[in-house]
């Protein structure tokens, strides 16, 4: 399986596609999430990272680049590029050194950064559709596609 579409009512559904995402998760993993402002990129990674264990709020971390959490074992980067001027800020900060095999890197606005960054296991794609939201979800690698047959 490759590719799955979620529709999205509200921001309860979003918070929970990303918590069905966290009972099936692995690191290393990298996942891009796209869309418009407001489309629910970092609702979606509220979800996720609260469903890997975290406890307490998940700020998006447009103003920092990147919020880390330590979370059983695993290494989670929320990302937020929006904000990213030239992809080279990226080298400044060590981007490298944050994608290993024991971390989970969710990327929001990835174009920000491209060049730089590894290629996405998962790519996640938010759009508005009518009242609600709709995902649609693409793995790219055999981990992508693990997952995604797993969450089906």
């Amino acid at each position: 399986m490759t590719e799955l579409t979620f529709q999205l009512n509200n921001e309860d559904e979003t918070i929970a596609v990303g918590q069905k995402l966290a009972r099936h998760i692995q690191a290393p993993l990298t996942l891009y999430l796209t869309g418009d402002l407001g489309a629910g990129k970092t609702t979606l990674s509220r979800g996720l990272i609260q469903g890997l264990g975290h406890k307490g709020a998940v700020k998006s971390p447009t103003y920092t680049l990147v919020e880390p959490y330590e979370l059983d074992g695993v290494q989670v980067y929320h990302f937020d590029l929006y904000r990213l001027n030239d992809p080279e800020e990226l080298e400044f900060m060590g981007i490298r050194d944050y994608f290993t095999n024991s971390s989970l890197c969710i990327v929001e606005w990835p174009d920000k950064g491209e060049g730089l960054l590894p290629d996405a296991d998962i790519h996640l794609h938010l759009n508005y559709v009518y009242q609600g939201r709709e995902i649609h979800i693409r793995a790219l690698t055999d981990s992508g596609k693990t997952l995604l047959a797993a969450i089906k």
